[in-house]
C-alpha cells in the first residue's frame, strides 16, 4: 500500500511563502498550520461550542497570551482605530519594509525568492485592548473587515496577482493588513466552522470563500470532506445568495495565515464567532466605510430591514425605521432587501475607507 506523502504539496507551498515572508516566525506558521489543517476544533473551542472548551481554556489562554507576546508592532503616524479618515496613499506594490517587534524568521529567505510581501509599521492612536509594553489585543491577531455585496464580488473576480503591502488606512489594526493576491482565481468554498460548531445552524453551511494560494489549495488538500473547488463564477451565486438571505460578508484577515487576507466569509450574528466577539467587547470587525440612511418618505414601516440587521442598527419609530449610525457597520444588507428603495449607504469617513480592490489596485498603479 501506497503511503501519502508529507508534507503534503500545499503543506510544501505554505512552508515555501511562509519563507518569503518577512518577521514571520516558526510559531506564526505552527499557529496557521493547526488553524488550517484542524478548523472547526480550533474555532469550535473558540466559540465555546465544542465539549473540549471549558477543558481547554486555561490551555488556550495561556496560547493566546503567547500569540500576543510573539506579535509586538511598531507605533507610527496615529490613525483612528475606529474608522480611518482620508484618501488611500502611500500604496505601491513595493512599500517599506515591515518591522515585527523582535521577530527573526527560521524560514531563511532565499536569494532570488519571488513575491516577497513588505509592510509598513502599523498607526493607530487608541490603545491597544489589555495593551502591556506594546503587546497587541487579540483582534490584531485575526480581525474582519465588513464589505459591501459589489466590494466582495470584486475581491473573487480579480484577474491577476497583487500585493498592496500594508492596509493601514483600511484595515485598522496593528497586524495582518496585507493583500496579496496568488492565483486569485484559484478558490475553494469551506463549511463554515462557525456554523458548523453551533447545535442549530443556519443553513447552508458551505458559504466560506477561501481565496487565492497558498490557502485554497491547503484547505481544499485537508478538509476533503467539507470543501471544495468552485470558480469566480460560483464564488459570486454563493455571494450573492448569502446577500439575499440577510447575512453579512466579511474580508478576514489573520496573522498566522501570512498576515494578510485570505477569506470571505458570509455571516450572521447568531452563528459568526467574529460577530459574537464583537458583541462581548472585543472589536473584530472594521466597518465598511459606509452608513445606511433611511428616507422616511419612501419607507412603508413594514420592519424588513430591521428585522435583517445583523449589527442591530435598525429600529422601526413613528411608523418608518430608524438608523442608529454608530452601530451601522455600511454592509448594504438592508438597501438591497428594501423594495421601496427607502434605505441608501453614504460614505462616512469616521467609518474608514472601503476595500474596495479595484480602486485600490488603480491607486497602487497611480492610474
Amino acid at each position: 500500500m501506497r503511503l501519502p506523502t508529507w508534507p503534503r504539496p500545499s503543506t510544501r507551498a505554505f512552508i515555501r511563502e511562509a519563507r518569503r515572508t518577512p518577521g514571520y516566525s516558526f510559531f506564526d506558521w505552527l499557529h496557521g498550520y493547526v488553524y488550517g489543517r484542524w478548523p472547526y476544533l480550533y474555532i469550535g473551542i473558540g466559540t465555546g461550542e465544542h465539549p473540549l472548551a471549558r477543558t481547554a481554556k486555561p490551555i488556550i489562554g495561556w496560547i493566546d497570551r503567547l500569540i500576543r507576546r510573539q506579535a509586538k508592532p511598531v507605533p507610527s503616524t496615529p490613525l483612528s482605530r475606529a474608522g480611518f479618515s482620508g484618501e488611500v496613499d502611500n500604496l505601491s506594490p513595493n512599500p517599506s519594509p515591515r518591522r515585527r517587534g523582535e521577530h527573526v524568521s527560521p524560514f531563511p529567505r532565499r536569494e532570488g525568492d519571488p513575491g516577497v510581501r513588505s509592510e509598513l509599521p502599523f498607526s493607530k492612536n487608541l490603545p491597544l485592548k489589555g495593551e502591556v509594553g506594546g503587546e497587541v489585543d487579540f483582534a490584531d491577531t485575526y480581525h474582519g473587515k465588513v464589505v459591501t455585496l459589489e466590494a466582495a464580488k470584486q475581491l473573487v473576480r480579480v484577474q491577476q496577482d497583487i500585493n498592496l503591502g500594508d492596509l493601514e488606512h483600511i484595515i485598522p489594526y496593528a497586524l495582518a493588513r496585507a493583500i496579496v493576491l496568488q492565483h486569485p482565481d484559484h478558490i475553494a468554498v469551506l463549511e463554515c466552522p462557525c456554523r458548523a460548531s453551533r447545535a442549530n445552524p443556519c443553513t447552508p453551511l458551505d458559504v466560506c470563500l477561501i481565496v487565492g494560494e497558498p490557502f485554497a489549495s491547503f484547505i481544499v488538500e485537508h478538509q476533503r470532506q467539507r470543501a471544495r473547488w468552485i470558480t469566480p463564477g460560483e464564488a459570486v451565486d454563493i455571494l450573492t445568495a448569502e446577500h439575499q438571505r440577510g447575512h453579512v460578508h466579511h474580508a478576514f484577515f489573520k496573522d498566522a495565515m501570512l498576515g494578510r487576507f485570505y477569506a470571505i466569509c458570509n455571516c450572521c450574528s447568531c452563528c459568526c464567532g467574529a460577530m459574537q466577539a464583537q458583541r462581548n467587547g472585543v472589536l473584530m470587525l472594521a466597518a465598511s466605510g459606509y452608513v445606511s440612511r433611511s428616507n422616511p418618505e419612501l419607507c412603508i414601516g413594514c420592519g424588513t430591514c430591521a428585522d435583517h440587521c445583523q449589527f442591530g442598527a435598525i429600529s422601526m419609530a413613528d411608523g418608518h425605521s430608524v438608523v442608529d449610525e454608530v452601530a451601522c457597520m455600511g454592509c448594504g444588507v438592508c438597501v438591497d432587501l428594501c423594495e421601496q428603495g427607502g434605505l441608501s449607504l453614504f460614505r462616512d469617513a469616521s467609518k474608514g475607507t472601503p476595500l474596495e480592490i479595484n480602486a485600490l489596485m488603480s491607486a497602487a498603479l497611480g492610474v
